[in-house]
């Protein structure tokens, strides 16, 4: 099944007091690249859902953002820093006895003193968060490959029904090559009828004129080709595997084919034909730039 590059996925989820939120999103590119976007305290997870993604995703340029949340504040703890608030208090308690000042010395305005809180950072089981984020991750991801596959399976009907008209364009043109050479002898015959007047044409050399014009238009060999790249193009679109690389190719070798049979084209049928021919491989080539 065909998978396009792009795709986007969105998992959200509370797990242990935490809201965690993942979203993975891809673009067209010629390689697998992979970018992500975490909070700077849980840097350790870049490594970790790059590996998550390794294999699962083989082209294209992947983001995946992780947003995490802690419900009830466990990130932290706040202590008071005694030693300090005790100086404070002091401190003030002598600048009383020395000034002779009212003794207004409360709770809430030590606490609006520096320094008489320390936030001490929770220590975290970074496996155990990890664990989480995968669960989420895998989610998302589901999504993701969801989505691929459903622009896959467009793109597979698609080039489908182009290769159909490939085929049969390229029947046509089996069909037309020996009645041009039919034409071109016709034509020889009425030009020498012409030259000649009354006098005897010589058959042979006509005929010969007409094999070696038929051996420089020939498109056997061309048209031989195509149908195998067809039937080629048709086996990998229904391959499981990842297989954008190998259509870019055979679209290559399709328009160098068609190219050939164009730059052998002795009549406006035939390259109207090869015109048909070169717009559908364009069309084809656009979708397989999208295709895993």
């Amino acid at each position: 099944m065909l998978k396009s590059m792009t795709g986007f996925g969105r998992a959200q989820e509370v797990i242990n007091n935490r809201e965690i939120l993942v979203e993975i999103k891809a673009v067209n590119h010629r390689y697998y690249e992979f970018y992500s976007r975490v909070p700077r305290a849980y840097g350790y997870l870049d490594e970790k859902l790059k590996g998550f993604l390794n294999g699962k995703v083989s082209r294209g340029k992947v983001e995946v953002s992780v947003s995490i949340v802690n419900q009830e504040g466990t990130d932290a703890a706040i202590e008071v820093n005694r030693s300090i608030a005790s100086g404070y208090v002091n401190a003030l308690k002598r600048a009383n006895e020395e000034l002779k000042l009212d003794d207004d010395l409360s709770l809430s305005s030590i606490m609006r003193l520096p320094d008489i809180f320390n936030v001490v950072k929770t220590l975290e089981d970074e496996e155990g968060i990890w664990a989480d984020v995968k669960k989420v991750a895998g989610s998302a991801l589901d999504k993701f490959i969801e989505m691929r596959q459903t622009e896959g399976v467009k793109m597979h009907d698609d080039i489908s029904l182009r290769l159909d008209y490939i085929e049969k364009v390229v029947g046509k043109i089996e069909k037309r090559s020996p009645e041009v050479v039919n034409a071109y002898r016709e034509r020889l015959y009425s030009r020498l009828n012409e030259i000649l007047s009354d006098r005897n044409i010589d058959d042979s050399r006509v005929l010969t004129e007409a094999c070696i014009f038929s051996e420089k238009i020939a498109v056997d060999e061309e048209t031989v080709r195509l149908r195998s790249h067809i039937s080629q193009y048709r086996s990998l679109i229904e391959s499981d595997e990842p297989v954008g690389r190998k259509l870019d190719f055979l679209t290559q070798e399709l328009n160098r084919e068609v190219n050939t049979i164009g730059s052998k084209g002795q009549d406006l049928e035939t390259t109207q034909m090869v015109v048909d021919l070169k717009s559908e491989i364009e069309k084809i080539r656009e979708q397989v730039q999208n295709i895993e």
